[in-house]
């Protein structure tokens, strides 16, 4: 129940903060442009609270709090002007209106500004999100974004076969540097997704620098995009479980001999530093025969202790050596990186992060319309991005801010979309009035609103559908 509070509660904060910061961008360009607002409101339907400014303008905060609009002054009608993504505006009764407009009341009216000052108007609110996603950057840059080593607990498969070994650090991707866990997760997903090969600059435990190429092109036709990382093969030493036993099965090799608490320090002569050596180290013992040592650390004290694995045959599945442990599950471990600039050096940061960003949002798109990646992974619904708000608010200021900057953005990006109702649509019918000299017709606009309303509920339908599946039924 605190998940899902926290959730809903992470959700409006977020889409309210960004969907307001879009429609003050429309507000404050339409201002400076001389055009009339009527009402600038947060939050769509009954007005819970209203003041009504010195310039006429109706400031409201309604009580539906999922978006925001811009109602400007038309003498067609009383617009709402570009809903942002998931908003939604309120015509005005426009008949009554029109008859008691004044001239000046006219010439601030919306459709009687030039092209330019209407592109102006309508870009201004993705720009505005273009300009808060740096803003939130340049934030969580300074205050700092806590995070893990970009070190390797274990690598396996393709990871491996690169060359990468345990204690590796990843210090670059590419040409882009990664300081953290999480860099070299963004910085190797992209590259996943399209299968291409990727130079990795690697500092071993040795601290030798070297390149080792890891070869994303063989990675299956099947593999899940959303576990790149994994299917890649590499496993960040945060993740790593320390060979301490957690539990010990009745009637196995290990039962009388090792205790809940036993670290595991060797087997067999042969060094153990995590649970995944047990593994191959207890088949080599089985497959040798006879019984080995097993070394462990218990109550401070170092024990050698006898062990003979035995053969163990699970149903449907091949037989393997076991002698009956299973691990302990440790907390989690403490974070010991940190993503951070001053606040001079993190002006230009957040600027190439913003260009950067924009340009892997742009790629996603691209690959979702050319189908090199599943649907379900490019489209997300209000639950996972409630259920992000919340996970990424838990993990602090800085790492709740890069979750605003990001959806910031993609607001911006997809409102530029040339799909009538959004910005884009309104963009291209004004770049259509620039090269035929004349607006385009209302019966146009009006086949072109229906369209637009069946790309968005086309979309709409899509993010519930991938929340369901990928929320409810995994």
């Amino acid at each position: 129940m605190a998940e899902l509070i926290g959730s809903v509660w992470w959700l409006l904060v977020s889409l309210g903060l960004l969907v307001t910061f879009h429609e003050f961008g429309h507000y404050w360009v339409a201002r400076r442009c001389g055009v009339k607002v009527l009402r600038f409101s947060v939050g769509f339907g009954k007005p819970l609270f209203m003041r009504r400014g010195k310039d006429g303008t109706e400031y409201v905060v309604a009580a539906i709090p999922l978006g925001g609009y811009v109602k400007m002054l038309d003498e067609r009608a009383l617009i709402e002007d570009m809903p942002a993504a998931g908003s939604t505006g309120e015509p005005g009764d426009a008949t009554s209106t029109a008859a008691s407009l004044t001239e000046a009341d006219r010439a601030g009216a919306f459709n009687r500004q030039s092209v330019w000052k209407r592109i102006a108007i309508v870009i201004a609110g993705p720009l505005a999100n273009l300009l808060l996603c740096v803003l939130l950057l340049w934030a969580m840059f300074v205050i700092g974004r806590p995070d893990y080593a970009p070190v390797l607990g274990q690598a396996t498969g393709i990871a491996a076969d690169a060359g990468l070994h345990r204690g590796d650090t990843i210090t670059a991707v590419g040409d882009r540097q990664t300081p953290t866990w999480s860099e070299v997760q963004m910085a190797l997903i992209p590259s996943a997704l399209d299968r291409i090969d990727v130079q990795l600059q690697v500092l071993d435990v040795n601290g030798n620098t070297g390149t080792r190429r890891l070869p994303l092109s063989r990675l299956p036709a099947d593999f899940d995009e959303r576990r790149a990382v994994d299917a890649i093969g590499l496993v960040p030493r945060h993740h790593s479980l320390p060979a301490v036993v957690g539990q010990v099965a009745p009637d196995t090799a290990a039962w009388g001999v090792l205790a809940e608490g036993d670290r595991i320090s060797a087997i067999d002569g042969h060094s153990v530093q995590e649970w995944s050596d047990l593994g191959p180290l207890v088949q080599g013992l089985g497959e040798r025969g006879g019984p080995g040592m097993v070394e462990v650390i218990r109550d401070d004290e170092r024990l050698a202790l006898e062990l003979q694995p035995t053969r163990v045959t699970p149903e449907g599945a091949d037989s393997y050596w076991a002698i009956g442990i299973s691990p302990a599950r440790p907390e989690q471990p403490a974070m010991d990186a940190e993503l951070r600039y001053g606040p001079i050096v993190a002006v230009p940061a957040a600027l190439r992060e913003t260009a950067h960003q924009a340009g892997q949002l742009f790629s996603m798109i691209g690959r979702a319309f050319s189908g090199r990646v599943e649907v379900r992974n490019t489209v997300a619904g209000p639950i996972t991005i409630a259920r992000a708000a919340n996970a990424y608010a838990g993990q602090g200021a800085a790492w709740f801010l890069s979750l605003l900057a990001m959806l910031s953005l993609s607001l911006g990006i997809l409102n530029l979309l040339p799909i009538p109702l959004l910005d884009g649509g309104h963009l291209l019918y004004y770049l259509i009035e620039l090269v035929k000299g004349s607006p385009v017709s209302e019966r146009t606009m009006a086949y072109g609103q229906y369209i637009g309303l069946m790309l968005i509920a086309a979309l709409m339908g899509l993010a519930f559908y991938n929340d369901i599946v990928n929320n409810l039924l995994h």
